[in-house]
């Protein structure tokens, strides 16, 4: 099993200044790079303290220019707030200035909130479509001239400038939950990261079962079967040394959940950049928020206790564990929790 991380520039409050931010966020993929880590995952949102991040291109070419073997991952690109010859261009001039080392993750968007600003009168629900229509698109102009007349889109002859430097493209990646998605990656070649939140390891099962499911679904309508995706899996990560520091990473996780809960229900209450936290104690879903719920599903323990948890993953066939830093954790604790599980956890995976 792989190792990836997820981070962002964040903030869930305005008392520390953004340099630091930029500088901590650099620094834990730097760590990350030394320890071993695969691919290092930069997001995409818009007007959002809690993920900085209007275009993940630029965060990772800032990354690149300070790393040289960690591969760099857009995800990832939200499909409808983008033009595809703007898409594919900055997607492979990223590729080509990093020596080859663009993942281009894409998807549909998480916020219904985000697109009543940057695609007024598109619900997410119906983003989806974008990403179908786009996708085709980026392959075909990363491989020369090519005209689009579709739903969303429609331009004349044109070409991806530069060309990406991994050919025939860059690997590509689909957030995946629901059927139709896993289906949808397995037909197009796409590999598949998912993101069960809170929710426990049968839903990582559950998952697995999808992917397992849709690769047999194509293989009974191909002469030649379609080759596996990449599976990856990401949880909130934290560790600590001792036991007695657990409720430090759940008090911070709940906070970020709490605004998240809050963006996610589109509840519009959001103070320059900086969305409320809902009580969780108000939600109907409350118990997925648990401490001791939390302290279970997700990968928060000692060492030990993490190590035990990844090799049921890595039984259950996944392919690449993304440590997701971004919780609303202090730096230094983010940072001693890295340390440890490039020190004590990776090891055991060697």
């Amino acid at each position: 099993m792989k190792f990836q991380l997820a981070i962002n520039l964040e903030r869930m409050n305005d008392r520390i200044a953004m340099p630091e931010v930029a500088r901590h966020t650099l620094a834990m993929v730097q760590m990350a790079e030394r320890g071993g880590f695969e691919t290092v995952w930069a997001a995409e949102h818009h007007a959002l303290e809690m993920t900085i991040a209007p275009n993940p291109f630029q965060i990772l070419t800032w990354w690149a220019s300070h790393t040289e073997t960690i591969r760099l991952g857009a995800a990832v690109a939200v499909a409808p707030y983008w033009h595809p010859i703007k898409l594919a261009g900055e997607a492979a001039l990223l590729d080509l200035i990093s020596g080859g080392r663009l993942q281009f993750g894409i998807g549909s968007g998480a916020y219904q909130r985000e697109f009543d600003r940057i695609r007024p009168g598109l619900k997410q629900t119906d983003a989806w479509r974008y990403t179908h229509e786009m996708l085709p698109a980026l392959k075909a102009l990363w491989a020369g001239d090519y005209q689009h007349q579709g739903e969303f889109w429609r331009f004349p002859t044109s070409t991806s400038v530069p060309k990406p430097l991994q050919k025939p493209h860059p690997p590509i990646w689909v957030a995946a939950r629901a059927p139709i998605t896993f289906d949808y990656a397995v037909q197009h070649g796409c590999n598949i990261m998912s993101w069960p939140l809170t929710r426990p390891f049968s839903e990582v099962e559950l998952y697995k079962a999808r992917l397992d499911e849709a690769v047999a679904a194509q293989a009974s309508q191909r002469a030649t079967p379609p080759p596996r995706p990449t599976f990856a899996v990401m949880r909130h990560t934290a560790l600590y040394a001792k036991q007695s520091e657990w409720e430090t990473p759940i008090r911070a996780v709940q906070c970020a959940l709490g605004q998240f809960e809050n963006l996610f229900r589109n509840l519009g209450d959001v103070n320059n950049g900086f969305p409320k936290q809902i009580a969780l104690a108000e939600l109907a879903n409350q118990e997925q928020y648990d401490p001791q719920t939390l302290r279970e599903n997700l990968m928060f323990g000692t060492p030990a206790q993490v190590i035990e948890k990844l090799k049921r993953y890595e039984e259950l066939g996944v392919d690449a564990f993304i440590y997701y830093a971004s919780m609303g954790l202090a730096h230094q604790p983010q940072k001693k929790s890295l340390e440890l599980f490039c020190g004590e956890v990776m090891p055991a995976f060697a």
